[in-house]
């Protein structure tokens, strides 16, 4: 607890990725008080053809607390 599931269009390298999933570990665990042992950081590469049906038609706005979701109609 907590876990983080970030979906993204592909393309970025994995280095990229282990520097933002680091870093969002380092705000967790300031702002929640977690330790690093209890969280959790997953990306997943989403082809940008299906991202409206994989990824946006799926967000619930309500539960958002940053940005919009993108629509790549």
């Amino acid at each position: 607890m907590p876990h983080i599931d970030i979906n993204m269009f592909a393309g970025r390298d994995d280095e990229t990725k282990k520097r933002v999933a680091d870093a969002l570990v380092e705000t967790m665990m300031k702002e929640l008080g977690c330790a690093k042992e209890h969280l959790s950081v997953a990306i997943h590469d989403v082809n940008p053809a299906d991202w409206d049906e994989q990824i946006a038609d799926k967000v619930d706005e309500a539960k958002l607390f940053a940005g919009k979701v993108y629509r790549n109609k």
